[in-house]
């Protein structure tokens, strides 16, 4: 079931907090569509905006917004400008007070919504869903993810038939409960009929306890204790393991080759790189 049910869902009240926090009783319908409205306009109001997602707050007679963005000077606005519209145009359509508050993601790489608004945009520029892609689960990898997956499905580069591909670094344990894996998925609007993109990011595990409030702890797109486990020889533990597939040969698990001689492993090797003569151990 870890392979087909919305990751976020499954690891709710473990890993994940919920984007919705009051109570609704009697009322819970009618509360629950207009936090779909509201998350609408708000995509729809500022859509370079950068933004991730809206965390929604309620009391009595006030409804609290955090909105998670990347870019927070553009929802700001010049002298706070923007917000205030926001905020004023809200209390029309709610009948209530409305508070919003702005949440930088330091780093939106980490961020599945983002990374899949930015492949989305590329691939309705006219640039290759490869490259943009590839360039995406690179990104990622760089600033410290333990696994990504991204698939892309529909009429790819305007083909007639529609297929689906997909492109994996790391690994995704989608059925280890308290590995944080975040998801989503966005749409490309094409000449050719919409492209659905689909991104899955792997943080790390989170062991003991966690604050599962969606404003705590998310300062560096981490969150909690989190430890990767890199079982398969992942980027965190090769330079430490002198041996094996994916081992370290600086420290002789395999043979020097950039240091010449029969080191360890028996092969031949050498130091041309400066131009000198073979040395063999």
């Amino acid at each position: 079931m870890g392979q087909k049910i919305n990751p976020i869902a499954l690891r709710l009240g473990i890993v994940r907090g919920w984007d919705s926090n009051w109570y609704g009783g009697k009322t819970f319908a009618d509360k629950l569509v207009e936090d779909q409205k509201i998350r609408e306009y708000v995509q729809a109001r500022i859509p370079k905006g950068g933004i991730a997602k809206v965390v929604i707050e309620r009391t009595l007679k006030r409804i609290t917004l955090t909105i998670h963005t990347a870019r927070p000077g553009v929802v700001i606005g010049k002298g706070g400008g923007e917000v205030d519209k926001i905020k004023e145009e809200l209390k029309k359509i709610t009948n209530k007070d409305v508070q919003i508050n702005i949440f930088e993601i330091k780093r939106p790489e980490l961020d599945s919504k983002l990374v899949g608004e930015s492949i989305a945009q590329q691939i309705e520029a006219r640039i290759s869903y490869k490259r943009a892609m590839k360039q995406a689960i690179a990104s990622a990898m760089r600033v410290g993810a333990e696994g990504i997956k991204i698939k892309t499905s529909g009429r790819l580069a305007g083909a007639d038939m529609a297929r689906t591909e997909q492109y994996k670094e790391g690994r995704i344990p989608l059925h280890t409960l308290r590995a944080d894996i975040d998801y989503a998925h966005s749409e490309a609007q094409t000449v050719y009929g919409k492209i659905g993109i689909k991104v899955w990011i792997f943080k790390g595990e989170v062991y003991g306890k966690r604050d599962l409030s969606p404003n705590v702890g998310l300062a560096s797109n981490a969150g909690g204790d989190q430890r990767g486990e890199n079982r398969g020889g992942g980027r965190g533990d090769r330079n430490e393991r002198g041996g094996g597939r994916g081992g370290d040969r600086r420290r002789g698990g395999g043979g020097d080759r950039r240091d010449g001689g029969r080191d360890g492993g028996g092969r031949r090797g050498g130091d041309n790189r400066g131009g000198g003569p073979r040395r063999n151990g």
